[in-house]
C-alpha cells in the first residue's frame, strides 16, 4: 500500500543529539508550543528539515540500527510564493483577511475561561459575569445583514467586476448604452440573493426563539417560579421534568427516583441513543425536602469550561456541618445541556451557561459553502478578464494611442465587457434552484429536502464520504439472534424450544419446592460439582437464561398511568409488574436486547434497585436475588460481572459476561468457543460469552474483605482492585455464547458497495466503542469480508505513536480502525504522515470520536487531499462535521432533526444517498458545466463580432448592437433554449445507478476545465468571425443591413448551438427553441430603429442569413459526429 513512501534513517549521532535537545526544549516550553513549532518548521529549508524529522521518542534516545525507529515520511515543505506573484495570486486576499481578523479580535476580545465557585441558589454571589444562556445560530443581525450579504456577493470577482462596470455608466464620457442594460441584471441577482438569505435568516431566528423561550421551574426561597431558558443564570437551582431538555450544564443535586439516580438521553450530544445513568450528590439527595437546599450553606467548585464531554472534575462542599462535608464530583454527577431527562424529575445547580456549555463549545459556527464549480468558474472569469484587458490594449495600440487613449481604453473595456456575461450568475443560480426542485420531487427518494441551494453540483464531485454509525448506518435496534451452548445452537426459528425448556424446568422446581422445602440444600452440593457431571440440555438452557437475566445493568421502569400525577416513575409496593407498563433502561442497547429476549422465553426481570433484583418465572412466581457486588463493563477489561445471592436457597453465584478475547482465558477449557465466535462475527453478530462460578459463604466473605481493603487503598487502587477480582476469575464454568444483531438501515450494504465502486472512500466516525464500531463496519460491508483490518492500538505518547505508525505502514491494502484518543496523539505529532497513510486505506473507522474531532478530521482531509468531502449524520453531535464538510447530508431519524436542519441536504434513509449522488449529483454537475460554458460562449461570440467590427471601422470604440438588442439577446431571444440545458442528461438514471463506475470520471473535473473552456473560446472566435465577416461581405448598401443580417444569423446560430450541445431531448427544449424563434421573428416588426423592415422581408435577406448560419454551424456538427464515431465517451458505449 505504501511501499512508495521512503523512510529515512537518523543521519548521525550529532543529529540525534541535536534532536534530543530540541525535543527537550519544546516539551519544556509547554503544551501549546508543539503546534507553533510544527507550523514554523514547515517554512524552513529542506536541509534543516531533514535534521528536524528523526525526533527522539525518549530521553535516552534509541539505537540507529533498529528498523522500528526509522522516521516516517517527511512533511511536505510549503513553498511560499515571493514578491509580485504572491501578491497577485493570494497576497491581497491574505492581507485583507488579516486586517479583518485583527479588527474583529480588537472588537471581540475573548474572555479567558476560568474555574469557578458556584453557591447553591445564589447567582448574585458569582465573582465574574457569565454569558447569557441563549442559543444563537443566526449569521447576521439587523445592522450586519445588508453589509454581510453584499460582502459575500462581491467577494466573487464576477460580481465585483460588474459592479464596477455598472458604476462606470454614471460617467458621461464612458457611457456606452442605457443604464438598465447594466443595472437590471445586477439588481436582479442581488435581489434574489438577499431574499433567499433573509428567508433563511428568519427561519434560524424562529428556531432560536423557540428554544430560548422554553419555560423551566426555578427553585427560589419563595418557592417555584417559571423562567425562560435564556434567563437562567449560573447558580440557579433548576427543576427539569421527564422528557424535558436540560437547558444548561448542571451538577445533579436531587431526583424524585428512590435510588438517587436517573437516566438521561444524550443522543443530541454524543450521538448515542443508549441512556446514561447519572447519580445525584449524596449530601443533597439525603435532605428531607426540596426547600432544605436553601437552609444549607453549600457550594460547587467546577473546573473551567472545556470541550471534553466525557470528563468533569469538581467538588461539592457543605460548610454549615461539623465537620464540613466534601464530596468529589465526576462525570456521573453532571447533566450537560441539550440532553433529555429520561426518568423522574431532577434538580440541579447551573454551573455553565450559553457559549460555555459543552454542547455549544462542541458546535462549530456554520460557514458559507461555495461549490467547486463556482470556484472554477470564478477562475475562468479571471482568465476572461485578462483576455478582455489584452484585447482592449491591442485595440488602443492599433489606434496608435491617439487623443485621450486611456479613455478609449476604458470604452473598449466596456464594449467588450460582454466577454464576462452577468447572466452567468443568474442562469447558474436559477439552474441550482431547478436541480433542488428535481431532488425534492424525485419519487424514488421521498422526503428529500434541499436546504442549501447553492451547492447541488458538489454531490457530483465527492471523493470522501464521512458517516456516523448509530442511526445512520444502523437503526440502533438490537435483536437477539443466536444462543450457542457448545453442543447445540438455537436461532430465531427455534426459540420456542427454549421457552418450553424454561417452562418445564421451573414447573419441576416449583413442584419440588412445594413437596419438600428442605430440598434446597442437596441441589447446591450437586451444583458445586457440576463440571464433573454431564448436565441435561434442559438444565444447561435454564442456567444460561438465568445467567443472562441476572448479569447486566438494566433497570425496568414502569410508566405512570395516564391521569395519575406522581413524582416517581417506579411502581408502588402493590405494583403488579404488568407487562404493558414496563420499559427497560440501560446504558447499552445490547443489554436491553438480552433482557427482552429472556422475557420472551419466560424469565422476566420485573424489578431492580441498587441492592436487589426480582425475576418472574413462567408460572408467575417471583424470585428474589440480593446484589452483593457489581463489576461494571470497561473498555480495558471488556467484561462485566455480578455476585448475587438467591434469597430462597442462600446460594451465592458469580456471573460474568464479556468479549470472547477477554473471556477465553477465564473459562474452563473447551474446543468450540473460538470457532463459534468467528462464525457469529462473520454473520455480523455482536458476541458475548457468559460464564458462572458458585461461591461458598466462606469464599465470598474472604473475597469481600480483600475487595473492601483494595478499594480503600490510596496507592495503585485500580490495580489492586483488578487483582482481587481476577482472583475470582479462574476456571469459570462456560454457560453459553450469545449473538445480538444491531439491525442495519435498509439497503446499507448495496449502497456502500455502490459508493465504493463509484470511487468514493467511506470513513465511519462514531462515538461508540471500538468493538461495536468494528463489528458494524464488517456487518455493513464497509470493510469487505476479504479485507484485512488493522486495529490501531491505544497510544498515549509520541514514542508509542511512532512505533504503531511504523507497524501500520507495513500493512498492505487494509482497513484502519482507530480510537479518538490515539487519533489525537497521532495528529499532534505526526499529522501529515498519519493522513498520508490513512488516505491510502480503502476504509477507515474512527471510534470514540467527539463532535469536534469529527469536524477536525473533515478539515484535515480537505487540507491534505484537496478533494471534496461529504459528511452524513443524524444526531446533534454530527452537526459540526456536517457544517465543516463541503457537502453536508442529514438524516431525519430517532436522534431528532438537529442534523437534518443543519445540513445542506436532508434525506430520510441512508440508501437514498446512492441516487442522490449517482443521478442528481451527476446531472447537477454536468448540466451546470454545460450551462456555464454555453453562457460564456454566448458572451464571447458577441464580443468577437464587436472586435471584428471595430477593427474594420478604424478601431472605433462604437458599439455594434445597442439598447434593446443587447438586452433581448441575453434574455428573450436565447434565454429559454440556453436555460433548457438544465433538463439535459447524458445517461439515464437507471444506467447511472447500474454502473456507478461512471461517477469516477466526474471527480476528475473534465466537464469543466481549461481544456473544455479553450475549445469553447475557439468555437466562439470562429463563429463570431464568420458571422461578422460574412455580414460585411454580403451587405450591399446600408450599414443597417449589416446589423440585421449579423444579428439574425447570431440568434439562429445560438439556437442551433443549443441543439448541438443537447444529448437527450426533452419536449420542453423543443418548446423553448420555437418560443425563442417566435419571439425574435415577432419583435422584428417593432424594432424599426435597428432593422429596415422592407429589407428583412426580402428573399435576399433570407439566403444571406441562411448561408452565414450554415457556414458557422455545419463544420461543428460534422466534427461532433466524427468525434462520437471515432472516440465516444464511456457512457455512450454503455447506452449503445
Amino acid at each position: 500500500m505504501v511501499d512508495q513512501i521512503p523512510l529515512y534513517r537518523v543521519r548521525s549521532v550529532a543529529a540525534a543529539a541535536a534532536n534530543r535537545k530540541r525535543a527537550a526544549y519544546y516539551s519544556a516550553a509547554g503544551p501549546g508550543s508543539g503546534a507553533d513549532w510544527h507550523s514554523r518548521y514547515q517554512l524552513e529549508d529542506e536541509s534543516a528539515h531533514l535534521d528536524e524529522m528523526p525526533l527522539m521518542m525518549s530521553e535516552e534516545g534509541f539505537e540507529n540500527e533498529e528498523s522500528d525507529y526509522h522516521t516516517l515520511p517527511r512533511a511536505r515543505i510549503t513553498q511560499r510564493k515571493r514578491g509580485l506573484e504572491w501578491f497577485v495570486c493570494d497576497g491581497w486576499k491574505f492581507l485583507c483577511t488579516s486586517c479583518c481578523d485583527w479588527l474583529i479580535n480588537i472588537c471581540q476580545r475573548k474572555k479567558e475561561l476560568k474555574a469557578r465557585t458556584v453557591w447553591l441558589g445564589c447567582p448574585e454571589k458569582c465573582e465574574e459575569k457569565h454569558p447569557k444562556n441563549s442559543i444563537k445560530n443566526q449569521k447576521y443581525n439587523v445592522f450586519t445583514f445588508i453589509p454581510g450579504v453584499l460582502y459575500e456577493q462581491f467577494k466573487f470577482f464576477l460580481n465585483l467586476y460588474f459592479l464596477i462596470i455598472s458604476c462606470s455608466q454614471f460617467v458621461p464620457a464612458l457611457k456606452i448604452g442605457y443604464l438598465y442594460t447594466y443595472w437590471a441584471p445586477l439588481g436582479f441577482v442581488l435581489a434574489v440573493t438577499m431574499m433567499r438569505e433573509a428567508i433563511d435568516e428568519f427561519r434560524r431566528f424562529q428556531r432560536d426563539k423557540e428554544v430560548n423561550s422554553q419555560l423551566y421551574s426555578k427553585l427560589t426561597v419563595r418557592g417555584k417560579v417559571q423562567v425562560k431558558s435564556s434567563d437562567i443564570q449560573v447558580g440557579d437551582l433548576i427543576i427539569v421534568e421527564k422528557n424535558q431538555r436540560i437547558p444548561s450544564d448542571m451538577v445533579f443535586l436531587r431526583t424524585s427516583e428512590k435510588a438517587g439516580s436517573c437516566f438521561i438521553r444524550t443522543d443530541q450530544l454524543d450521538g448515542e441513543t443508549d441512556w446514561k445513568l447519572k447519580v445525584a450528590v449524596s449530601c443533597t439527595q439525603r435532605l428531607p425536602a426540596l426547600g432544605d437546599l436553601f437552609s444549607i450553606s453549600a457550594y460547587v467548585y467546577a473546573q473551567k469550561p472545556q470541550l471534553d464531554i466525557h470528563s468533569f472534575e469538581g467538588t461539592f462542599t457543605r460548610e454549615d456541618s461539623d465537620p464540613p462535608i466534601h464530596e468529589s464530583l465526576s462525570i456521573e454527577n453532571t447533566l450537560w445541556a441539550s440532553t433529555i431527562v429520561a426518568s423522574g424529575t431532577v434538580i440541579g445547580v447551573v454551573i455553565y451557561t450559553g457559549k460555555e456549555t459543552r454542547s455549544v463549545m462542541n458546535t462549530s459556527s456554520p460557514k458559507n459553502k461555495v461549490g467547486l464549480l463556482d470556484l472554477e468558474l470564478n477562475r475562468l472569469t479571471k482568465a476572461l478578464f485578462l483576455a478582455l484587458v489584452a484585447l482592449s490594449v491591442v485595440m488602443v495600440t492599433l489606434q496608435g494611442f491617439v487623443g485621450p487613449w486611456y479613455r478609449n481604453l476604458f470604452r473598449f473595456l466596456l464594449l467588450f465587457s460582454y466577454i464576462i456575461p452577468i447572466s452567468l450568475r443568474v442562469n447558474l443560480d436559477m439552474g441550482k434552484a431547478v436541480y433542488g426542485w428535481m431532488m425534492m420531487k424525485d419519487e424514488n427518494i421521498p422526503g428529500t429536502v434541499v436546504r442549501t441551494s447553492t451547492i447541488p453540483e458538489e454531490l457530483g464531485r465527492l471523493v470522501y464520504l464521512l458517516t456516523d454509525k448509530t442511526g445512520t448506518l444502523t437503526q440502533n435496534e438490537m435483536v437477539f439472534k443466536r444462543l450457542h451452548l457448545g453442543t447445540v445452537s438455537y436461532g430465531a426459528d427455534t426459540m420456542d424450544e427454549i421457552q418450553s425448556h424454561i417452562r418445564d424446568s421451573y414447573s419441576q422446581m416449583h413442584s419440588q419446592a412445594g413437596g419438600n422445602s428442605a430440598g434446597s440444600t442437596p441441589p447446591r452440593k450437586a451444583q458445586s460439582s457440576a463440571p464433573k457431571v454431564r448436565k441435561s440440555v434442559s438444565s444447561r438452557i435454564h442456567e444460561a437464561v438465568k445467567a443472562i437475566v441476572l448479569c447486566h445493568n438494566v433497570t425496568p421502569v414502569y410508566e405512570s398511568r395516564a391521569g395519575v400525577s406522581g413524582e416517581t416513575e417506579f411502581a408502588e409496593a402493590d405494583q403488579d409488574f404488568s407487562d404493558e407498563n414496563r420499559t427497560y433502561q440501560a446504558s447499552s442497547p445490547d443489554e436491553v436486547a438480552l433482557v427482552q429476549w429472556t422475557e420472551s422465553v419466560g424469565l422476566t426481570l420485573v424489578s431492580r434497585d441498587l441492592t436487589s433484583m426480582q425475576l418472574k418465572t413462567p408460572g408467575g412466581q417471583v424470585l428474589s436475588f440480593c446484589i452483593l457486588q457489581l463489576f461494571p463493563f470497561t473498555s480495558e477489561s471488556k467484561r462485566m460481572g455480578i455476585i448475587v445471592r438467591d434469597e430462597s436457597t442462600a446460594e451465592i453465584t458469580f456471573y460474568m459476561k464479556g468479549a470472547d478475547v477477554a473471556m477465553s482465558t477465564i473459562v474452563q477449557y473447551n474446543d468450540w468457543l473460538e470457532e463459534e465466535c468467528g462464525n457469529m462475527a462473520r454473520e455480523g453478530l455482536r458476541t458475548l460469552v457468559v460464564a458462572k462460578k458458585s461461591l461458598t459463604e466462606e469464599q465470598y466473605q474472604d473475597f469481600e474483605s480483600r475487595y473492601t481493603q483494595a478499594k480503600l487503598s490510596m496507592h495503585d487502587r485500580t490495580l489492586k482492585v483488578a487483582a482481587v477480582i481476577e482472583s475470582l476469575e479462574r476456571e469459570m464454568e462456560l454457560l453459553c455464547l450469545t449473538g445480538v444483531e444491531d439491525q442495519l438501515q435498509a439497503d446499507v450494504r448495496p449502497t456502500l458497495e455502490m459508493l465504493r465502486n463509484a470511487g468514493i472512500k467511506v470513513w465511519m466516525l462514531t462515538g461508540d466503542k471500538l468493538e461495536t464500531a468494528t463489528c458494524v463496519a464488517q456487518s455493513s460491508r464497509l470493510v469487505p469480508r476479504t479485507q484485512d483490518t488493522h486495529i490501531f492500538r491505544r497510544v498515549t505518547s509520541r514514542g508509542e505513536a511512532h512505533l504503531e505508525l511504523n507497524a501500520f505502514r507495513r500493512k498492505h491494502d487494509c482497513a484502519l480502525v482507530i480510537s479518538g484518543e490515539s487519533l489525537e496523539v497521532c495528529l499532534k505529532y505526526y499529522e501529515h504522515e498519519f493522513m498520508e497513510l490513512a488516505c491510502q486505506c480503502p476504509a477507515v473507522v474512527c471510534c470514540r470520536c467527539s463532535p469536534t474531532q469529527k469536524a477536525c478530521i473533515v478539515t484535515l482531509l480537505q487540507q491534505h487531499t484537496g478533494r471534496r468531502t461529504c459528511a452524513i449524520g443524524d444526531g446533534g453531535n454530527d452537526v459540526s462535521m456536517i457544517q465543516a464538510a463541503d457537502c453536508g447530508i442529514g438524516i431525519e431519524g430517532k436522534e431528532g432533526r438537529q442534523a437534518s436542519l443543519a445540513a445542506d441536504f436532508s434525506v430520510t434513509q441512508f440508501r437514498h444517498i446512492g441516487r442522490l449522488l449517482m443521478v442528481h449529483g451527476r446531472n447537477s454537475y454536468k448540466r451546470s458545466a454545460a450551462l456555464g460554458q454555453f453562457v460564456m460562449h454566448r458572451g464571447l461570440i458577441i464580443s468577437t463580432m464587436q472586435a471584428v467590427f471595430s477593427s474594420v471601422f478604424y478601431f472605433a470604440s462604437v458599439p455594434l448592437y445597442q439598447g434593446f438588442l443587447m438586452v433581448g439577446y441575453a434574455t428573450i431571444y436565447t434565454m429559454f433554449p440556453v436555460f433548457s440545458l438544465v433538463l439535459d442528461q447524458d445517461v439515464k438514471p437507471e444506467m447511472a445507478m447500474l454502473y456507478p463506475e461512471l461517477y469516477k470520471d466526474l471527480t476528475k473535473g473534465r466537464s469543466l476545465s481549461f481544456k473544455t473552456f479553450l475549445i469553447w473560446v475557439l468555437i466562439s472566435i470562429y463563429q463570431g468571425g464568420i458571422l461578422m465577416y460574412g455580414a460585411l461581405v454580403l451587405f450591399e448598401s446600408e450599414f443597417v443591413h449589416v446589423v440585421a443580417i449579423s444579428f439574425t444569423a447570431l440568434v439562429l446560430t445560438e439556437l442551433l448551438m443549443v441543439a448541438l450541445t443537447i444529448r437527450t431531448w426533452h419536449w420542453l427544449m423543443v418548446v423553448a427553441e420555437f418560443l425563442s424563434l417566435g419571439c425574435y421573428v415577432s419583435s422584428l416588426a417593432f424594432l424599426n430603429e435597428y432593422f429596415d423592415f422592407t429589407f428583412i422581408t426580402t428573399v435576399t435577406f433570407l439566403w444571406k442569413v441562411s448561408a452565414i448560419t450554415v457556414v458557422s454551424c455545419l463544420p461543428l456538427y460534422v466534427l461532433k459526429y466524427l468525434r462520437r464515431k471515432l472516440s465516444p465517451p464511456s457512457y455512450c458505449k454503455l447506452t449503445s
